[in-house]
């Protein structure tokens, strides 16, 4: 594990990674810069913007320009997969605490609730890569996947009906029920990543049936 600890942090896309919690912090710090403009229902979007951006961010960390070379390695996928979220899953949480300190504590969302959002968000990205890298031979998905992920999450907050709808105020009588749709949400992706994360079937070669030696 050591061994190969070291080598998949060098390769992680780290420039992606930091535009992506660089803008979801530039996002979190308005509320700073602009406090006379600020509201509640505002600080909370912005910290759901903030999240996003992390998310969009963490579709690429899946990529692998070498995936035709890895592909053949005797390290499962699963294990290199594992592997690229040690290093940065210490980050997410380092960079979502600052977010959510960055907001106002006048002014600031329950913490619970709009975590368990940002996490969904988080685990829709990585779904999204592993289900892209096993149905597509595009070594780098990132770009596609993050911005699915991106309007996917705009999508969602003009268009779901408000029995479905997932981004509502914190003072909405509707909150629970919202964020047990995003408990759901998460272990869906959750489960979506687990699924995609294994190796593909290997093929077995077709052609015409040897005859079997008597």
């Amino acid at each position: 594990m050591r061994e190969l600890l070291v080598p998949v942090c060098r390769t992680l896309p780290w420039r992606a990674l930091g535009a992506g919690a660089a803008v979801g912090l530039l996002f979190a710090g308005t509320a700073r810069m602009f406090p006379e403009g600020f509201n509640p229902w505002l600080a909370l979007n912005t910290l759901r913007a903030s999240a996003l951006c992390f998310a969009v961010g963490l579709a690429f960390v899946l990529d692998d320009p070498a995936r035709h070379t890895t592909a053949t390695v005797p390290t499962p996928r699963p294990l290199r997969q594992a592997l690229c979220l040690v290093p940065v899953l210490p980050l997410a949480a380092l960079w979502w605490t600052a977010a959510v300190l960055l907001i106002p504590a006048d002014l600031r969302p329950p913490l619970g609730a709009t975590t368990l959002e940002a996490g969904t968000a988080c685990a829709l990205a990585l779904a999204g890569a592993a289900t892209a890298i096993r149905r597509r031979e595009d070594p780098e998905p990132g770009v596609a996947v993050g911005a699915a992920l991106l309007i996917t999450g705009v999508l969602a907050a003009l268009l779901l009906p408000e029995r479905w709808a997932l981004f509502v105020a914190a003072d909405d009588p509707n909150w629970p029920d919202a964020h047990g749709r995003w408990a759901v949400l998460l272990a869906a992706a959750l489960a979506a990543w687990l699924l995609c994360s294994r190796e593909p079937p290997a093929h077995r070669p077709t052609g015409p049936a040897r005859p079997r030696p008597r």
